[in-house]
């Protein structure tokens, strides 16, 4: 645990630094929990999150950096590799391809990665995989900006 506490203390001033710099990404820790956190993510220009602002909770294990945090969408999007109900992420980084080399940033940025290049093979979302594995990127995009309008146009900070 100390050493979870100690790597979370060492991010904690790196993101006192890029606070200065328009990441797309801000991240909060708990104020009494160093082992949770939140993370704010602009949707990425040129994809149909742009314009949203989506929430993330991050909970991280006693074991970091040696296990994944688990990360959460609290806000709700339409993404193949995202759960609706849940905001369960299908994302191998935070499964089986975890290595302690990534950071809580690092995950957001690969997070915002994913939004742009969704994997429809391996849905959460049946609906959105669906319609990418059918070609429909108009019906994907048409569906995706009408739920960011609905869902991630403002966020509580």
């Amino acid at each position: 645990m100390a050493t979870a506490r100690n790597r979370l203390m060492k991010e904690l001033k790196e993101v006192g630094k890029q606070k200065t710099q328009d990441t797309g990404i801000t991240l909060i820790p708990n104020e009494t929990n160093l082992f949770s956190w939140r993370a704010i993510l602009k949707g990425p220009k040129d994809t149909p999150y742009e314009g949203g602002c989506f929430e993330l909770s991050i909970n991280v294990p006693e074991q970091y950096p040696l296990a994944p945090p688990t990360v959460k969408y609290g806000t709700k999007i339409f993404h193949p590799n995202i759960h609706f109900k849940t905001g369960d992420i299908c994302l191998d980084i935070l499964k089986t391809a975890w290595s302690p080399a990534w950071t809580l940033f690092s995950v957001c940025q690969a997070i915002l990665a994913h939004m742009s290049a969704p994997a429809p093979d391996s849905p959460l979302n049946c609906d959105a995989g669906n319609l990418l594995r059918a070609g429909d990127v108009r019906g994907y995009n048409s569906m995706a900006k009408m739920y960011t309008r609905e869902f991630a146009s403002t966020v509580k900070t």
